[in-house]
């Protein structure tokens, strides 16, 4: 019975896999509620600056503030937002082949790529490509916090006022839905108008700013990005845990037919042993 061991064995083996993964899927489940709690929790104000920065920039037409500018300098910056851990499907291969496809569209235009990393993967991979990362933050947890992702972002932000990158990109996963998450690589800076979504009005209208114009609208686009970059992180992170949950169903559910196949395995190899016991027993009466 040395076969019908080694089957036992293996049974015994997934069976303690089978465990982990349940237990992973469960873990995953209860994030994932609060990710999307707080995913759709920050979704009001990022629509709002949306439309408030919008407002602005269409309001005060004489003053254009530098995100809005575009330039003629050979580098771009890429922010590619990407998970600290794994066993979450194909969630991060999808992003980052996005942002592969980006990258080799760059270079083939000759121009260079500066990067931001925000999660592990993400920066292991622009590593592996020999890609310069000026920047990242690993280690955010179940939870995002924006003075976090102010610092590594900011070298980019300020890279783009002064003029020495074109233009800069931002690389997430958007949540669909517990099944669905789609992975999206979208221009961040310069600010078009396509992304920023004025409120429709029959009349113009303007603000009144304290203490002026300039200092308002300079303050308020480096907040509304930074929302634009914490809500990705936000959607990112509400991604992670249902594509991890999907995957660990997945999982648990393979490893029970695996165990269903090895069971049926043990058996008929059990059988064939007790069948082949019994013929040598018969045999051995029939010789006497």
């Amino acid at each position: 019975m040395a076969a019908g061991k080694e089957i036992r064995g293996k049974i015994k083996s997934v069976e303690n896999t089978k465990k982990i993964t349940k237990a992973m899927e469960m873990v995953a489940a209860s994030k994932m509620r609060k990710a999307q709690d707080r995913m759709r929790a920050a979704r009001p104000y990022s629509e709002k600056i949306r439309n408030v920065a919008a407002n602005l920039g269409q309001a005060n037409p004489e003053y254009t503030h530098a995100f809005m500018k575009t330039n003629d300098a050979k580098t771009a910056g890429v922010i590619v937002v990407t998970t600290d851990k794994g066993l979450c499907g194909g969630m991060n291969t999808n992003v980052l082949r996005a942002v592969t496809t980006k990258l080799r569209e760059l270079q083939g235009a000759g121009v260079s790529v500066e990067a931001v990393a925000i999660g592990n993967k993400g920066l292991g991979f622009l590593n592996r490509v020999g890609a310069k990362v000026v920047s990242h933050v690993t280690g955010l947890g179940d939870t995002p916090h924006l003075d976090k992702l102010i610092g590594p972002v900011k070298v980019l932000l300020d890279a783009y006022a002064e003029g020495r990158i074109n233009a800069v990109y931002l690389g997430y996963t958007k949540f669909i839905n517990t099944m669905k998450q789609e992975s999206v690589l979208e221009q961040l800076l310069p600010l078009s108008a396509d992304q920023m979504q004025a409120e429709k009005t029959e009349h113009g209208w303007d603000y009144i700013y304290e203490p002026d114009a300039q200092a308002v609208i300079d303050d308020l686009l480096v907040r509304y990005v930074e929302s634009l970059i914490y809500q990705a992180v936000a959607e990112n992170m509400a991604s992670e845990q249902s594509a991890r949950m999907v995957a660990m169903k997945a999982a648990t559910d393979n490893a029970g037919s695996v165990i269903g196949e090895l069971k049926l395995v043990y058996n008929k190899t059990r059988q064939a042993a007790i069948t082949k016991e019994l013929s040598e027993i018969v045999s051995g009466a029939a010789a006497v």
